[in-house]
C-alpha cells in the first residue's frame, strides 16, 4: 500500500494509554504538550496479522506457563535466513525480555569487575549504562564525523583495546545514532581486531531490518564467510522492525558451545522466568506474514527523513543531516546556528519538541539532536515548522 493508505489503516494516537513517549513527557521534559519525537517506538499499529493472531490467543482465555512452539524457531530462523542470509541452528538461540537486558547480562557474564569493556561513541546510552552500572571499566573509541558522515577510527580503535586491556566490545550495527550500516570491510577490520586481540564481541542488531540507504545489512556472524562467528554473540528483537517493545521478547544467538555454556551458567543465576506468550505469538506471526508491512513503513520512514532533509537543506542549510542507511532515528547538528548549551531551550522550549539529545550519546555530541522518523508524516511536518521558524529567528 501506499504511504497515505498505510498511515490512514495504521496510524494512531497513543496518547492516554500509558505510552512512555507520550504520556510520561511532563515527568521526562517537564512539558506535557511536546511532540514526541524521542524514545525509539513508533505512532503505528503492528501489522494486522499480528493483532488478530494476539485476539486468537486472547480468546482462548488461557495464559499459563508455555514453551516455544517449533513454528516459532521456523518463523524466526526462515526470517533471518531469507532477509540477511543467515543461517541459524535452533540451538544457538535464546530468550531475554530485551537486548538491553541482555547487554547487561554479557558484561556480567563474560567480565569480571574493572575489566575493560569497549564501544564506538556516540551510541545508544544504554551501552554506556551497562558497563558502568556493573562496574566495569568503560573505555571509548570515537567515530570519526566527516560532515555528518560516520567512519570508524580503525587505529585509535585497536590502540584503546591493547593499552586498556579489553574483554569485551559491544558494537552497534546498523548504528544508532549515526545511522551507518556498515560495510562487509568495515566489520571484517574490527572483527578481526577484536578476534587478534582475544576480545568477545556482542553485537546488537537490533535494527536489521530499518535499512533506509542503499548498504544491506551484513550480520555479523556471516563476515567474511562466518569466520568470526565464534568470538561473538548477536542479539537481535522483533521489537524495532514491528513496534513491539511492551511484549518483552528478544533473541540472543549464540553458535560457539562454549560460549553459549558460559551464558547458559551465567543466565541461570539471574533469569528463571519463562517465556512471553503474548510475545511468541506476536513475533511469529509478525516473521511469518508482516513482510509487505514493514515494506510500507520503510516508505513512510524514507518519505519522512527525505521531507527533513529537502526542507532543512533549503531553509536552515547550515544544519549538518547525517545521511540515514539504516535505523529510524535522524541524526542533525545544530551547532552552526547556535550554542550548544542553547540547543535544550531551542528544541523544547521553542520548537516543543521531545528528542533525544546529543551529550546522551557522546559527551562531544552536545548540540546533536536524534529524531524518530517512524512517526505520522504530520508530525515530523509540525517539526520541521517549528525547527525552520525558530532557527531564523535566532
Amino acid at each position: 500500500m501506499n504511504i497515505k493508505e498505510f498511515c490512514e489503516k495504521y496510524a494512531i494516537n497513543r496518547l492516554g494509554t500509558n505510552c512512555l513517549k507520550w504520556d510520561a513527557l511532563d515527568k521526562r521534559y517537564g512539558n506535557k504538550d511536546l511532540i514526541a519525537m524521542w524514545v525509539a517506538d513508533m505512532e503505528f499499529k503492528t501489522p494486522e496479522v499480528v493483532i488478530e493472531a494476539m485476539k486468537k490467543r486472547i480468546e482462548h482465555g488461557i495464559f499459563g506457563y508455555s514453551f516455544v512452539p517449533e513454528s516459532y524457531y521456523n518463523a524466526f530462523i526462515n526470517w533471518e535466513k531469507n532477509e540477511h542470509n543467515y543461517e541459524i541452528n535452533k540451538e544457538w538461540i535464546r530468550f531475554t525480555t530485551g537486548v538491553v537486558v541482555a547487554l547487561y547480562w554479557f558484561v556480567n557474564a563474560f567480565t569480571k569487575p574493572n575489566d575493560s569493556v569497549i564501544i564506538m561513541t556516540p551510541v545508544y546510552y544504554p551501552f554506556f549504562n551497562a558497563v558502568k552500572d556493573n562496574g566495569r571499566k568503560l573505555v571509548t573509541s570515537g567515530l570519526i564525523n566527516t560532515n555528518g558522515i560516520y567512519t570508524i577510527d580503525f587505529e585509535n580503535f585497536e590502540k584503546n583495546i591493547i593499552e586498556n586491556d579489553v574483554k569485551l566490545y559491544i558494537q552497534c550495527s546498523p548504528h544508532n545514532p549515526a545511522g551507518r550500516v556498515w560495510t562487509e570491510k568495515e566489520l571484517d577490520t574490527v572483527l578481526s581486531i577484536c578476534k587478534k586481540h582475544n576480545v568477545l564481541v556482542v553485537s546488537d542488531e537490533i535494527h536489521q531490518d530499518i535499512i533506509i540507504g542503499n548498504n544491506k545489512h551484513l550480520p555479523a556472524a556471516i563476515v567474511s564467510g562466518g569466520k568470526y562467528a565464534d568470538n561473538l554473540i548477536t542479539v537481535t528483537a522483533p521489537s524495532k522492525t514491528f513496534n513491539l517493545a511492551g511484549l518483552l521478547n528478544s533473541h540472543v544467538i549464540i553458535s560457539n558451545e562454549e560460549i553459549r555454556a558460559q551464558y547458559d551458567a551465567y543466565a541461570k543465576t539471574v533469569n528463571q522466568t519463562e517465556v512471553n506468550i503474548m510475545g511468541l505469538t506476536a513475533t511469529e506471526a509478525a516473521y511469518t506474514h508482516g513482510k509487505e508491512w514493514l515494506e510500507s513503513l520503510l516508505d513512510v520512514i524514507r518519505h519522512n527523513y527525505n521531507n527533513v532533509k529537502t526542507r532543512l537543506n533549503e531553509k536552515a542549510p547550515k544544519i549538518v543531516i547525517t545521511p540515514l542507511e539504516g535505523t529510524y532515528l535522524a541524526w542533525l547538528d545544530l551547532r552552526a546556528y547556535m550554542d550548544p548549551n542553547d540547543t535544550k531551550v531551542f528544541i523544547q522550549d521553542k520548537c516543543n519538541l521531545a528528542i533525544d539529545f546529543g551529550e546522551w550519546f557522546s559527551e562531544d555530541c552536545k548540540g546533536f539532536v536524534r529524531l524518530n522518523m517512524a512517526t505520522d508524516p504530520k508530525y515530523v511536518e509540525q517539526a520541521i515548522d517549528n525547527i525552520i521558524k525558530n532557527i531564523n529567528c535566532l
